[in-house]
């Protein structure tokens, strides 16, 4: 995000299936980042339909279905290098990979 943006260097964003998912998804992000780092603000915890994670240099958006194509950031953010993580969570601690929809917009200097 370095060249688009001055307050991130990352946007991860995932889609869950339905409201309840998308909550579960924001608390196990939260629970897991626990023991090293809060969250600077959360918001739409209450809704479920856009999590936003503001970890600072890491923004997470967490979004179901219709909320990520009503947005649609990817296209917003398009000119933006993409790393793409789709089916490959949990992979980086020899985890089974999930089925979470995600991309990350990392920096062009990265």
């Amino acid at each position: 995000m370095g060249d688009a943006v001055n307050w991130t260097d990352f946007f991860v964003i995932a889609t869950g299936a339905n409201s309840r998912q998308t909550k579960g998804i924001a608390e196990e992000i939260e629970g897991k980042l626990r023991p090293r780092r809060r969250a600077a603000r959360v918001e739409g915890a209450h809704e479920a339909e856009w999590i936003l994670l503001d970890f600072i240099d890491v923004v997470v958006h967490v979004f179901t279905p219709a909320a990520r194509d009503f947005y649609r950031l990817e296209t917003l953010w398009g000119d933006v290098p993409r790393l793409d993580l789709a089916g490959r969570v949990g992979e980086a601690h020899g985890e089974p990979a999930g089925k979470v929809q995600a991309s990350v917009g990392e920096a062009p200097y990265a």
